[in-house]
């Protein structure tokens, strides 16, 4: 059940990327790599990915936690349980 939950999570997180970054390539995604870092994703993306988390999904995401969602792997686990 957790696995399905995580993918769920993953293709959340990965629709929001995919409506910011809009000339980005995010097939080739590593999970365990720094977002920022691949998909050069500036601090307005990155405070727009948190917004439309909020927006989308009523999932609060506190400033203290933004270095919680560094990789897509430590976003899915971060917000799994936000989402159950």
């Amino acid at each position: 059940m957790e696995t399905t939950q995580g993918l769920d999570v993953r293709q959340i997180v990965m629709d929001i990327i995919a409506d910011i970054a809009l000339d980005q390539d995010l097939s080739a995604v590593d999970d365990n790599k720094p977002l920022r870092e691949q998909l050069e994703l500036d601090s307005m993306d990155f405070l727009d990915i948190v917004m439309e988390l909020k927006k989308r999904h009523q999932v609060e995401v506190p400033q203290a936690d933004f270095p919680r969602l560094a990789t897509l792997k430590s976003c899915v686990e971060y917000l799994t349980p936000k989402f159950a």
